[in-house]
């Protein structure tokens, strides 16, 4: 809790002295997000995270993921920064933790927006997108994995990279297991900074592509590879 509220409090200065988020949404309609293959959660709003996958299961999770992605870059990350990394102007949602207190502040703000001496910083999403949108963009931003963890594989990952582009040509003498064993094993150590269990570093979304085909070491180089780049 304190984190976030650290990081909560340097946002909150930052609103307060530039000019730059009054028109951030203002001028830009709301993208609505598919939520047709998410479980339905009810008309009451909830106040925990109901795809997390401890509660939903790994499939439930992953899809929220997905969902959430594309949710959080249309109608988000124009404030609060591509992939949830903020650059100061408002707060940096990775830091909002991933449990009850977190998901409570999350929702209240997403459905009600904020507004600052009759000035709307965050325009409520509620209505606009839903609350299946909500949990999903959520299960996104808690899942960012820590772009210093990241920093410190990024050179094995790349290695890793251009090994999976020479088995996607010729798998000869490649070793699936390993290499997914590998993945795994750098995936478990990317921490996020939410406090979620498990990070969607490219390298988890890599190793769970291998299956020893061509085309799952070209999928998973590709992986890499636009994962990679988005952190540079």
């Amino acid at each position: 809790m304190t984190c976030f509220k650290t990081h909560l409090m340097t946002g909150a200065a930052a609103l307060l002295t530039t000019a730059t988020l009054t028109l951030a949404h203002g001028d830009v309609a709301p993208q609505p997000v598919d939520t047709a293959s998410l479980p339905e959660v009810g008309e009451d709003w909830l106040t925990e995270n109901p795809y997390r996958a401890e509660a939903a299961g790994e499939e439930v999770w992953a899809k929220a993921i997905d969902i959430g992605d594309s949710g959080y870059n249309q109608n988000c990350a124009r404030c609060h920064g591509l992939q949830g990394v903020s650059g100061g102007l408002a707060p940096d949602l990775r830091f909002l933790e991933a449990e009850e207190y977190g998901d409570e502040w999350f929702i209240e703000r997403f459905r009600t927006g904020y507004t600052q001496n009759g000035t709307t910083k965050m325009p409520a999403f509620g209505e606009l997108l839903g609350q299946k949108a909500a949990w999903a963009i959520r299960t996104y931003v808690e899942t960012r994995p820590d772009s210093d963890a990241m920093d410190a594989v990024s050179d094995e990952l790349h290695a890793i990279r251009d090994q999976l582009k020479t088995y996607a040509l010729d798998s000869t003498g490649a070793d699936p297991d390993a290499l997914k064993g590998r993945l795994s094993d750098i995936a478990s150590n990317i921490d996020t900074l939410s406090g979620a269990p498990v990070a969607d570093s490219v390298a988890y979304r890599a190793g769970n592509l291998i299956d020893g085909s061509s085309a799952a070491y070209d999928k998973a180089a590709e992986t890499l590879t636009i994962g990679l780049s988005a952190t540079q």
